[in-house]
Formats: C-alpha cells, sequence, structure tokens
C-alpha cells in the first residue's frame, strides 16, 4: 500500500494564509455540521464565531436526505433523546439540510471572512456541485467508508480526502484507502473517530491512532463527539495533524448535535490550548534551550572547599566537597580531583582550582 507522508496543514496553509489567518501544523475544523438548523443567518454567525474562536476550517454537510436516507431509517438513540421521537430520520433530516445551491454563497462568505469552507458530501447526488466549489479537500464521514461507489467518485476528484474512522474494523480502512488510492486520491488524512454523541471517554481510545498511522503510514487526527477539551488536546500531544469538534452557538438550541457541540467560549479555550501544545512539542532535539541556559551555573555545583586548605595539602573527601554554583570544575570530574595537590591556598566554600 503506498505510503504517504503529507500532512492536511500544508495543503491549506497557503489559502489560509492569504485570507489573513494563522495555520499552525495542526488543522482545526469547526464542525457546523446541521447545527445551524435551516437557518442561512444562523449558518453566517457560527462563521463567524467559530473563526474568531481560531478554527482554520468550518465544515457543514451537504445531501439531499431523501436520496441517501429512506423513509424507514430509524434515529440513533442520542437523536432520540433530544428530538421528536415520532419523527422519522428522513423528517428530522429534511428541515435542517440546505439546498445544493446555498452552499456556493457559504463558501463565498468564508472567502470573504478569513475562513476555510469544508462540506461532507452524504452521496454521490452533491458530489458534482461540490467539487464545482474548488473545495481544498473533501471529507469522507464516517458512515461512509463501506460505500464503494461513493468512495470511487471521491477518488476520481483526486483532491486531497480526509477519511473519518468511526464505527470502522481495521480492515474496513484497509479496504477504503486502497480504492481511494486505486481510483486518484493520493492525499489521505485518516481521523480517529467514535460516532457515539456525547462519546464516553471509555470509548475514546486515542491509542488507536497510533495505531492507524503505524498500519497505513498515513496521517492522523481526530474527530471528537467527548463533552470538554481535554481529550482533543491529549490528541495533539499525541500526533493529531487534524481536530475536528462539533460546534454550536448555544447548546441548548434545538437540534440532533447542540447538545455534543462546543460553544465558542470553551472552543477558543480548545484552540489556544493546542496551539500552546503544538509549540512545547518541540523538534525532539533534546539539549540546553535559550531559557534554561542562565539557571545552568545557578542550579548546578562546582568542587569547592568544604574548610580552609593550605597550600600542598592534598585534596581528600575531608576538605572537598560540591556546592553551588556550577561555574567551577564539574563534580563529574571528583575522582580526577581527589589526590591532586593544592596549589594556593583556599578558603572555606572557595572554588577548587588545580591549573
Amino acid at each position: 500500500m503506498t505510503r504517504w507522508k503529507r500532512t492536511l496543514a500544508p495543503i491549506l496553509a497557503e489559502a489560509y494564509i492569504e485570507k489573513g489567518g494563522y495555520m499552525g501544523s495542526v488543522c482545526i475544523i469547526a464542525e457546523i455540521g446541521v447545527n445551524h438548523n435551516g437557518d442561512y443567518a444562523l449558518a453566517e454567525k457560527m462563521i463567524l464565531a467559530a473563526r474568531d474562536a481560531g478554527a482554520n476550517v468550518v465544515k457543514f454537510q451537504t445531501e439531499k436526505p431523501q436520496l441517501i436516507t429512506s423513509q424507514y431509517a430509524p434515529k440513533a438513540d442520542y437523536q432520540l433523546e433530544i428530538t421528536n421521537k415520532q419523527e422519522s430520520q428522513l423528517a428530522m433530516l429534511e428541515k435542517l439540510m440546505f439546498d445544493y445551491e446555498v452552499f456556493g454563497g457559504l463558501k463565498k462568505f468564508c472567502d470573504e471572512n478569513a475562513i476555510i469552507f469544508a462540506t461532507s458530501p452524504f452521496g454521490i447526488p452533491c458530489l458534482e456541485y461540490l467539487t464545482g466549489l474548488d473545495l481544498p479537500f473533501i471529507k469522507i464521514p464516517s458512515g461512509e467508508i463501506t460505500n464503494l461507489p461513493y468512495i470511487i467518485e471521491i477518488a476520481k476528484f483526486k483532491k486531497p480526502v480526509i477519511l473519518s474512522t468511526g464505527m470502522s474494523e481495521m480492515h474496513e480502512i484497509e479496504n477504503a484507502i486502497a480504492v481511494l488510492q486505486k481510483y486518484g486520491a493520493n492525499e489521505i488524512t485518516l481521523l480517529h473517530c467514535n460516532t457515539q454523541y456525547p462519546t464516553p471517554f471509555v470509548d475514546v481510545n486515542l491509542r488507536a491512532m497510533e495505531t492507524l498511522r503505524k498500519t497505513f503510514g498515513l496521517p492522523v487526527g481526530y474527530s471528537d463527539h467527548t463533552v470538554g477539551i481535554e481529550v482533543p488536546i491529549a490528541a495533539v500531544a499525541m500526533g493529531a495533524t487534524v481536530i475536528e469538534k462539533h460546534f454550536t452557538l448555544d447548546r441548548n438550541m434545538q437540534g440532533p448535535d447542540h447538545k455534543a457541540s462546543m460553544e465558542p467560549g470553551d472552543f477558543a479555550t480548545m484552540v489556544k490550548a493546542i496551539r500552546n501544545i503544538e509549540i512545547a512539542l518541540g523538534d525532539g532535539k533534546k539539549g540546553v534551550t535559550s531559557s534554561e541556559k542562565g539557571n545552568k551555573v545557578v542550579a548546578r555545583k562546582s568542587i569547592v572547599a568544604s574548610r580552609p586548605i593550605d597550600k600542598g595539602e592534598t585534596f581528600t573527601t575531608e576538605n572537598i566537597t560540591t556546592k553551588r554554583p556550577g561555574n567551577g570544575i564539574s563534580p563529574m570530574r571528583w575522582f580526577d580531583i581527589l589526590g591532586e595537590n593544592a596549589k594556593r591556598d583556599f578558603a572555606y566554600d572557595e572554588l577548587i582550582e588545580v591549573d
């Protein structure tokens, strides 16, 4: 299987910087999804709020519900808990989805307001329209990872792909990658994901990111459905190149995903923490940093006289010891100094010299 080491951030960085934003090594996606509740004005407010909170990308979901969801499709348990139990999944989605043409306006709004627009196509019918928007990447949602004809059509556009892996076994992920690469999509980022809203911490399993990276040789990221900011931050510390988090203006709004989404204030806190972790990870080289150089003399020790020493006296464990500061002979030369004769008098606590 082809190994692809390129991360998503360089793919997006140039366009994002041109918009006046900051692109770190981690791409942070605010998943608006269907949290706009079918309200265009609300979608614009959410775009601006996500940008101000530090997101690099806002991502929506594009579909024609009647083309991808049958009238018999049940709702997920988490959807039943917070939406009308008598309403079908199809009926729920029909109230939430924008027509295809709306996304052109949202893309333009994003371009004008310094944030990258993206959307997940749910099904083949919307692919052609969306690729006409010159999207920077195509996101394959977890539920489509076994949709062979859909994956083939996405691969043919030869754009970078983010493949979410919720609900997937390793062989299913391998199969999807193989199809993508066979039909022309070679820039693939895998997102570890759990699709329960919200995800229990016991089911997060962040170490699976490392399994994906080692197995497939591809950049990895994390799509988060937990409550709080801890898990995405930990994912970055473990090497995630993409973080996706559901975003809302108010978790109390009506709709299936708001409860498991993050409000702007918390999202901004998460972004700041991620950027700090990016810096803190460093380059992996161990050495003395510029900030700590001045502390070496203060914190380390030197060989000093533990009592007055006369010229000609032999240095022994009875008359020398180690004390701060560290601007004299290093204690690592302890056995070199023992047995030498003092070339001059030394006062108590004075740094020992032998040359």
